[in-house]
């Protein structure tokens, strides 16, 4: 039988009979094919054929997280490929270049310094709007039966109250700050720079996590901190808006739209402007 005869897909002919001798060699081989050698043809004509069926590798893999969360500097991308690069700008929006010709370090102190900044700002931005006509809820008061007004005035409120309250919030504050210090800075020996931060700490990750939502793959992490940043600006930008539009005439932010009832009496608070 030449199997020859009966071409496989994917399996190319190169079996050829051997009942007679070559030049090359004197023995004689028997080229009938066995049950084993029918095997591993059948075999490698079904991996052949399904090879055509998977698909192309894009070169790309997962890449678990490292102590840069996945992130490796690159001086020749935007920001130094940090994440956070807003689309369609693909390379970036700085229109005032302040990541042009930036430094490594530099470039860190400031995402590091935006990614705080983002995450106040969004805390901010919410408690203003929930604190505030019409829907008021504040830990602090009872405002179901006054009006404690806009938000810039509620630790006017708390002053009047508790004045202690300041020393207590300044301490957890500092504490806060403490923490972020000791993990991200480098210390202040040898030659280092005003809040330099150590090599190995990724802007902005402080280690705090308590809902387990960091993901484990580093794409997916860039993904998320993309998203935190996004929002974070946001929220600076909101919440810097709606303190201006408080400070211009001392009014709540539902109040200003015609949305709620202005309630509130400044002259009951100590400090008055």
């Amino acid at each position: 039988v030449d199997p020859n005869a009966f071409p496989m897909p994917g399996v190319p002919r190169y079996i050829t009979s051997c009942n007679s001798p070559s030049k090359h060699s004197p023995h004689k081989f028997d080229s009938r094919p066995t049950h084993h050698n029918m095997y591993k043809l059948a075999l490698f004509s079904l991996l052949s054929g399904a090879s055509a069926f998977t698909a192309p590798s894009t070169g790309r893999t997962a890449t678990s997280l490292n102590s840069l969360n996945g992130w490796q500097p690159d001086e020749s991308a935007f920001a130094w490929g940090l994440p956070g690069t807003p689309a369609p700008f693909a390379d970036g929006f700085d229109p005032l270049g302040f990541a042009a010709n930036t430094d490594l370090a530099t470039m860190k102190k400031w995402r590091e310094a935006e990614a705080q900044h983002g995450r106040v700002a969004m805390l901010a931005a919410v408690g203003m709007l929930v604190t505030e006509e019409p829907i008021e809820y504040h830990p602090l008061f009872e405002a179901y039966n006054k009006d404690i007004g806009p938000a810039i005035r509620h630790l006017d409120e708390v002053r009047a109250v508790s004045p202690f309250f300041f020393e207590v919030l300044a301490i957890v504050i500092g504490t806060l700050e403490l923490n972020r210090a000791v993990k991200g800075f480098k210390s202040p020996e040898g030659e280092f720079g005003f809040q330099d931060l150590n090599d190995e700490y990724y802007p902005g990750d402080v280690g705090f996590d308590p809902l387990g939502l960091k993901p484990k793959d580093a794409d997916e992490f860039a993904t998320m901190a993309t998203k935190e940043l996004q929002n974070g600006r946001l929220a600076m930008l909101g919440a810097a808006g709606m303190i201006a539009q408080e400070l211009t005439n001392g009014e709540e932010i539902f109040v200003n739209l015609g949305l709620a009832t202005d309630r509130f009496d400044p002259s009951t608070l100590p400090v008055q402007f």
